[in-house]
């Protein structure tokens, strides 16, 4: 085996010039100077990941990982409420736990080119740093969050376009351990040479995990986005304390230094997608024309005798079994296109309940699931996500939809009212309806009232007193 050169790949000229750059950015962006069309996104987006949150905190992951926190990764000088349960634990501790329960269940939202998720990992940093650090001003904290998805995207595009990285297709938590540590930056207002040893540890500890092993054997690892939030916050607090790290790759390497270039100018905020159905992102086009297909010609589930679907080769990965955990049912196409069909819908209550997953119909609909490779679709990956649905009936007629894609995309994002209706969805079991609608009012309004954070936040606590 030929050995590896030492400085292989390792370019930085030019890298302290864009870490300023980045630096100046991320520390000193004010809110007033963001367009509003983004303001407006940002608040929408926390909206939803506390939804996400929220119903997250049901399940049999977060029960584990808050557990584990609170066993392994108890405060210290350094500490932050775990929400929806209120036990104190580490700045990272929370992060993990936080990040973890977000992720387990696939309804966050996501950036089509970093085929991954920004905004579970960075609102687990948020969350732990603002507790920790006692910052209650609203408005700083939607700058950081805005500064997360910015730093987050661009960093998860390096990973995935960038040969510096190898061909290896890497969770989300690998990259947005960048992100999360910039936050910390931000919050704690770190000079150019800290932000640089955070975002270099943040770069050489983030997790490499390979998403594909997952999408294939799905499990609780689902995107590794609470080891990454973990990392990007123990980053920041390292840093902070005085450890060093080498130029990060994925910020100072010279040839992915024009990646940095458009930072404040093209806002990516706007260009994540948001999920209307709690499932990959990947399954979503074919339960769009599916939907549509349904709505349009009005066929009953008990008149489809057979369904093919042709997409791009990775959907045609994800699990066609029928599940036996809520983690094989969200990363999986058969099982939530035959949901659709018999139910009507895909929301939580459909991924969770164990019970329909021995459903009779929804056993036979996901048997008759064809999944085909179309080679057009293929191409377009993962920049746009189609699907062609081909349902036949019993009778032999036979409904074909239009190329689809799931709406939620950038050019098709979900309106605010669609927002707030997923929000009452994904909230519901956790938080009673006067705390919703309250929630709704304070998101809103935060950045004209920032002072409502700490009313935010104590929302967010939940009304468990134990992780029980």
């Amino acid at each position: 085996m030929k050995p590896i050169a030492v400085n292989q790949h390792f370019d930085f000229t030019g890298g302290e010039a864009v870490a300023h750059q980045v630096h100046g950015f991320a520390t000193n962006l004010a809110w007033e100077d963001v367009p509003i069309e983004v303001r407006e996104r940002v608040k929408l987006l926390l909206l939803d990941l506390i939804g996400v949150l929220a119903c997250g905190s049901e399940t049999e992951v977060s029960r584990i990982v808050r557990q584990v926190a609170v066993d392994h990764y108890g405060p210290g000088a350094t500490s932050a409420t775990l929400p929806f349960d209120g036990r104190r634990v580490s700045p990272t501790g929370a992060a993990f736990a936080t990040g973890t329960t977000i992720d387990a269940i696939d309804g966050h939202d996501g950036h089509r080119l970093v085929k991954g998720h920004v905004g579970c990992g960075i609102m687990a940093a948020l969350l732990g740093f603002a507790d920790d650090l006692e910052t209650d001003n609203g408005t700083e904290l939607l700058t950081a969050l805005l500064i997360g998805y910015e730093i987050g995207t661009r960093a998860g595009r390096v990973m995935h376009e960038s040969p510096l990285t190898g061909p290896q297709y890497h969770s989300s938590g690998s990259w947005v351990a960048l992100a999360c540590a910039t936050i910390g930056a931000r919050l704690m207002a770190m000079d150019v040479a800290t932000f640089r040893h955070a975002v270099a540890i943040a770069d050489y500890h983030g997790p490499r995990s390979p998403i594909m092993k997952v999408v294939a054997n799905p499990s609780m690892l689902k995107d590794g986005s609470g080891w990454g939030a973990m990392t990007g916050v123990s980053a920041a607090y390292m840093a902070r304390a005085g450890f060093t790290g080498a130029p990060s790759n994925i910020l100072e390497s010279a040839p992915i230094q024009p990646y940095w270039a458009d930072l404040g100018q093209n806002w990516e905020v706007l260009n994540q997608y948001v999920k209307p159905q709690p499932v990959c992102r990947w399954a979503q086009p074919a339960t769009q024309a599916a939907a549509d297909l349904k709505e349009h010609h009005g066929f009953e589930a008990a008149d489809v005798a057979g369904i093919e679907v042709e997409t791009f080769e990775e959907a045609t990965l994800l699990s066609q079994r029928i599940p036996n955990s809520t983690e094989e049912a969200q990363y999986n196409v058969a099982f939530p296109l035959a949901t659709l069909l018999v139910k009507g819908q895909v929301g939580a209550a459909e991924v969770t309940d164990t019970a329909l997953f021995a459903n009779p119909e929804i056993v036979r609909l996901a048997g008759l699931v064809k999944m085909v490779v179309r080679p057009d679709l293929d191409h377009k990956f993962p920049a746009e996500r189609w699907a062609v649905v081909r349902v036949t009936l019993r009778s032999g007629v036979v409904h074909s939809s239009e190329p689809t894609e799931a709406r939620g995309d950038p050019d098709t994002m979900l309106q605010p009212e669609e927002f707030r209706a997923k929000f009452h969805l994904m909230a519901g079991n956790e938080l009673a309806q006067e705390e919703r609608e309250e929630l709704i009012w304070l998101v809103d309004s935060l950045d004209r009232r920032p002072e409502t954070w700490p009313r935010i936040r104590q929302l967010l606590n939940g009304r468990r007193s134990s992780g029980e």
